[in-house]
C-alpha cells in the first residue's frame, strides 16, 4: 500500500522551516510556531516523515501545549493533527475548542 501523496523533503515547506511568523519554541526535534494559514500554534516534526514514534509524538505535543498556555487565550483545545496540506510531514495543531481559527486569540 502506498504511503499520502505529498512534497518530497526536497519539496516540503515544513522541513523549509521558514520563520515567516512568530515562533515559541525550537529543539532538536521540533518547532512551534504559529500557523500562517489558520493563526493557531502547531508543531512540526523535525524529520520528514509523517507517523513518529508514540514518544516523540507524546513529547512534541507537550511543546505544542506549553506554548498554548504561554502565547494564547483560550486554555481548552483539541489536538489536530489530521495533516491536510502536508499530508507526509507531521505536524499538529492546537485549535480552540469549538473552533478551528486562531485570529485575535493571543495574549498580549
Amino acid at each position: 500500500m502506498p504511503g499520502p501523496v505529498g512534497p518530497s523533503a526536497a519539496e516540503c515547506e515544513l522541513c523549509e522551516a521558514a520563520k515567516t511568523t512568530d515562533w515559541f519554541f525550537e529543539d532538536d526535534l521540533c518547532w512551534v510556531a504559529e500557523c500562517e494559514m489558520c493563526w493557531v500554534p502547531m508543531v512540526v516534526w523535525k524529520h520528514h516523515d509523517p507517523h513518529p514514534p508514540a514518544e516523540v509524538r507524546a513529547t512534541m505535543l507537550a511543546h505544542l501545549a506549553q506554548a498554548v498556555a504561554r502565547e494564547y487565550t483560550f486554555e481548552q483545545f483539541y489536538i489536530d493533527d489530521n495533516m491536510r496540506t502536508i499530508p507526509t510531514h507531521y505536524h499538529a495543531h492546537a485549535r480552540p475548542r469549538g473552533g478551528f481559527y486562531g485570529h485575535g486569540l493571543r495574549r498580549e
